[in-house]
């Protein structure tokens, strides 16, 4: 039967063809089946479709990258191929939108939502990136985050808040920054805040 992998956590999309291919919302649904392994029979048979229908969307998604072969099963006399997702989350790259997409370096206005989208995106592509070279050595990635919602009273109180996380992370990182040491490795830390909705009380 042989050793299969487990399943890539990440698969980052970076050609607009590749993400061409999802926008079937049949093919949405066979991804979501296909989290655990199956055929293009009893995805068919799960959905309510017809198998040939199935199995078409089956072979151009293996071919895009999104589906793996697993093995292959005889039955009744025909072979069948048990596929399976190739990741457990899709991310799509700003590079599949081209000039369009959203670039920090190219936002000169450091305090605009669309900076911090930009950077969002970044951190989804450079995670996701460094996600697949340590699935591919077999290690895992360490990474830190967290997040807190506070409620400020006034926009003084916002600016003197933003303003002192400033100055901690910046003192913070002069702390435990060596740009020479020879086993070091780089991290990007990035830090953001936005209004949320507030949620009615209840």
């Amino acid at each position: 039967m042989g050793y299969h992998s487990p399943m890539s956590a990440i698969q980052l999309i970076r050609d607009p063809g590749q993400l061409a291919v999802l926008a079937a919302p049949i093919r949405q649904r066979i991804l979501e089946a296909l989290e655990e392994p199956g055929s293009a029979s009893s995805v068919a048979k799960r959905l309510g479709l017809a198998r040939q229908k199935v199995a078409y969307h089956v072979r151009q998604l293996e071919e895009h990258g999104y589906l793996r072969l697993l093995r292959e099963e005889r039955r009744r006399g025909c072979t069948e191929r048990i596929v399976q997702r190739s990741a457990q989350y899709l991310v799509a790259s700003n590079e599949v939108f081209g000039r369009m997409g959203i670039d920090p370096q190219r936002l000169q206005n450091k305090f605009s939502s669309e900076y911090l989208i930009a950077l969002a995106g970044q951190v989804a592509r450079e995670v996701g990136e460094a996600q697949g070279a340590a699935e591919r050595a077999g290690k895992p990635l360490p990474t830190l985050s967290t997040q807190v919602e506070i409620r400020l009273r006034s926009p003084q109180e916002r600016e003197a808040f933003g303003q002192e996380v400033v100055e901690a992370v910046a003192r913070i990182a002069a702390k435990y920054h060596d740009a020479e040491h020879p086993d070091g490795r780089s991290y990007r830390l990035v830090m953001g805040a936005y209004p949320i909705r507030e949620r009615k009380k209840t």
